[in-house]
Protein backbone atom coordinates (compact mmCIF):
# COMPACT_ATOMS: atom_id res chain seq x y z
CA UNK A 1 0.00 0.00 0.00
CA UNK A 2 1.26 3.70 -0.65
CA UNK A 3 2.76 5.36 2.38
CA UNK A 4 2.34 8.94 2.32
CA UNK A 5 5.27 10.97 3.66
CA UNK A 6 3.74 14.53 4.91
CA UNK A 7 6.61 16.05 6.06
CA UNK A 8 10.36 15.68 6.90
CA UNK A 9 12.31 14.83 10.06
CA UNK A 10 15.09 17.62 10.78
CA UNK A 11 18.38 16.12 11.16
CA UNK A 12 21.43 17.56 13.08
CA UNK A 13 24.16 17.94 10.49
CA UNK A 14 27.90 17.77 10.91
CA UNK A 15 30.27 20.46 10.32
CA UNK A 16 31.48 23.88 10.75
CA UNK A 17 28.29 25.88 10.28
CA UNK A 18 24.57 25.13 10.70
CA UNK A 19 22.99 22.92 7.82
CA UNK A 20 19.48 21.84 7.35
CA UNK A 21 18.84 18.25 6.58
CA UNK A 22 15.31 17.12 5.67
CA UNK A 23 14.87 13.42 5.32
CA UNK A 24 11.75 12.58 3.74
CA UNK A 25 12.94 8.94 3.39
CA UNK A 26 15.03 7.34 5.51
CA UNK A 27 16.15 5.58 8.93
CA UNK A 28 14.51 8.42 11.08
CA UNK A 29 11.35 9.32 9.61
CA UNK A 30 10.39 6.52 7.50
CA UNK A 31 11.79 3.76 9.41
CA UNK A 32 14.04 2.74 5.57
CA UNK A 33 17.01 1.31 6.20
CA UNK A 34 17.00 0.55 2.32
CA UNK A 35 17.70 4.25 1.11
CA UNK A 36 17.30 8.13 2.17
CA UNK A 37 16.25 10.86 0.53
CA UNK A 38 16.81 14.00 2.11
CA UNK A 39 16.58 17.71 1.12
CA UNK A 40 19.96 19.83 1.79
CA UNK A 41 20.52 23.44 2.41
CA UNK A 42 24.09 24.23 3.06
CA UNK A 43 24.95 27.73 3.63
CA UNK A 44 28.11 29.56 1.94
CA UNK A 45 31.44 28.24 3.92
CA UNK A 46 30.08 24.94 5.16
CA UNK A 47 32.52 22.08 5.44
CA UNK A 48 32.22 19.01 7.10
CA UNK A 49 34.68 16.50 8.21
CA UNK A 50 35.83 14.04 5.01
CA UNK A 51 34.18 10.68 5.48
CA UNK A 52 34.31 6.53 3.94
CA UNK A 53 30.69 5.70 3.81
CA UNK A 54 29.39 2.14 3.52
CA UNK A 55 26.41 3.66 1.33
CA UNK A 56 26.34 4.77 -2.47
CA UNK A 57 25.45 8.58 -2.27
CA UNK A 58 23.69 10.06 -5.26
CA UNK A 59 23.35 14.01 -4.94
CA UNK A 60 21.11 16.32 -7.27
CA UNK A 61 22.34 20.11 -6.58
CA UNK A 62 19.17 21.81 -7.29
CA UNK A 63 20.80 26.05 -6.57
CA UNK A 64 24.62 27.15 -5.65
CA UNK A 65 27.40 24.92 -5.93
CA UNK A 66 28.30 21.70 -4.15
CA UNK A 67 32.34 20.95 -4.02
CA UNK A 68 32.67 17.13 -3.84
CA UNK A 69 36.35 16.44 -2.63
CA UNK A 70 38.22 12.84 -3.34
CA UNK A 71 41.37 11.18 -3.01
CA UNK A 72 41.52 12.11 -7.19
CA UNK A 73 40.40 15.89 -7.34
CA UNK A 74 37.65 18.44 -6.55
CA UNK A 75 34.28 18.58 -8.88
CA UNK A 76 32.16 21.60 -8.79
CA UNK A 77 28.47 20.37 -9.23
CA UNK A 78 26.74 23.35 -10.45
CA UNK A 79 23.04 23.72 -10.40
CA UNK A 80 21.31 21.12 -12.78
CA UNK A 81 23.73 18.71 -12.49
CA UNK A 82 24.08 15.19 -10.44
CA UNK A 83 27.06 13.57 -8.58
CA UNK A 84 27.58 9.67 -7.49
CA UNK A 85 29.88 8.40 -4.99
CA UNK A 86 30.46 5.38 -4.96
CA UNK A 87 30.29 3.17 -0.94
CA UNK A 88 34.33 2.87 0.46
CA UNK A 89 35.89 5.76 -1.32
CA UNK A 90 36.67 9.02 1.03
CA UNK A 91 34.71 12.19 0.28
CA UNK A 92 34.01 15.48 1.69
CA UNK A 93 31.57 18.18 1.15
CA UNK A 94 31.52 21.64 1.08
CA UNK A 95 29.80 24.43 -0.06
CA UNK A 96 31.99 27.57 -0.41
CA UNK A 97 30.56 29.89 -2.32
CA UNK A 98 28.49 32.84 -1.95
CA UNK A 99 25.30 31.34 -2.48
CA UNK A 100 25.73 28.37 -0.40
CA UNK A 101 23.90 25.00 -1.97
CA UNK A 102 20.17 23.37 -1.80
CA UNK A 103 20.21 19.72 -2.86
CA UNK A 104 18.71 16.40 -3.04
CA UNK A 105 20.69 13.25 -1.64
CA UNK A 106 20.08 9.29 -2.01
CA UNK A 107 22.09 7.14 -0.02
CA UNK A 108 21.94 3.52 -0.71
CA UNK A 109 21.23 1.84 1.64
CA UNK A 110 20.06 4.27 3.91
CA UNK A 111 22.51 6.34 5.59
CA UNK A 112 23.22 6.41 9.58
CA UNK A 113 25.91 7.48 11.79
CA UNK A 114 27.23 3.75 12.26
CA UNK A 115 27.72 3.38 8.91
CA UNK A 116 29.08 6.93 7.04
CA UNK A 117 32.52 6.65 8.75
CA UNK A 118 33.71 10.24 9.87
CA UNK A 119 37.62 11.49 9.85
CA UNK A 120 38.22 12.41 13.49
Amino acid sequence: MPRLITRPARIKAAGNKPKVIEEFIGRINSESSDVSIARMVSPAGWVEPGQTPEFDEYSIVLTGTLLVESKTGTIPVQAGQAIMVQHGEWVRYSTPADDGAEYLAVCLPAFSPETVHRDP
